[in-house]
C-alpha cells in the first residue's frame, strides 16, 4: 500500500472545536517560530496567543462547521499589519505551506481538505485586497512555493 494513503487512513478528520484548538495551537507555534512570517505575529502585531486563540478558533469553527459566532472583521488586523510592513505573496505562500503541513500532520478527511482549501482561498483573497487588486503571486524568496498555484486552485 502507498505510504501516503496508509498514513492518511490513520489520521482522523477535523471533527470540531477541540480538534481545531489543538490544530491551531500547533500551527501558531510553527508560524510564530518561522523566520519568514513569525515577525508579523511576534514583532509587528505583538500577538498574544492566549487572547488570539479563542477568536481564531471561532473563525475556523464558523468557516468549517458554521457552529460558532464570529462577528469580527478578519481583514482589519491584516490591513493594519500590511500598513506597517507589506505582506507579499511570499508571506502568504509560506502561511499556506505551514497551514497545509500542520493539517496534514494531524488530520485527513473531508474537513481537513476543506480547511486547506479555505486557507488557500483566504490567502489569495487577503493578498488581492491588500495589493489593491494587483495580484503578484510569483514570489522570489528561498523555499517559496509560488502562490500562483494556490490562486489557480482557488479560481477553479
Amino acid at each position: 500500500m502507498d505510504p501516503v494513503h496508509f498514513a492518511a487512513r490513520d489520521r482522523a478528520d477535523i471533527t470540531g472545536r477541540a480538534d481545531l484548538d489543538v490544530l491551531l495551537r500547533r500551527f501558531y507555534t510553527a508560524a510564530f517560530a518561522d523566520p519568514q512570517i513569525g515577525p508579523f505575529f511576534t514583532e509587528i502585531a505583538g500577538t498574544r496567543l492566549d487572547i488570539h486563540m479563542p477568536r481564531i478558533t471561532d473563525f475556523w469553527e464558523r468557516a468549517l462547521f458554521r457552529s460558532a459566532e464570529y462577528q469580527r472583521n478578519a481583514f482589519a488586523p491584516h490591513s493594519a499589519l500590511h500598513s506597517v510592513e507589506p505582506m507579499t505573496a511570499e508571506h502568504f505562500g509560506r502561511w499556506v505551506q505551514l497551514w497545509h503541513a500542520t493539517i496534514d500532520g494531524r488530520h485527513a478527511g473531508p474537513n481537513a481538505e476543506r480547511a486547506k482549501a479555505q486557507g488557500e482561498r483566504i490567502a489569495v483573497a487577503m493578498l488581492k485586497r491588500l495589493s489593491g487588486g494587483h495580484l503578484d503571486t510569483s514570489g522570489d524568496g528561498t523555499g517559496f512555493i509560488p502562490l500562483a498555484a494556490v490562486e489557480l486552485r482557488a479560481a477553479a
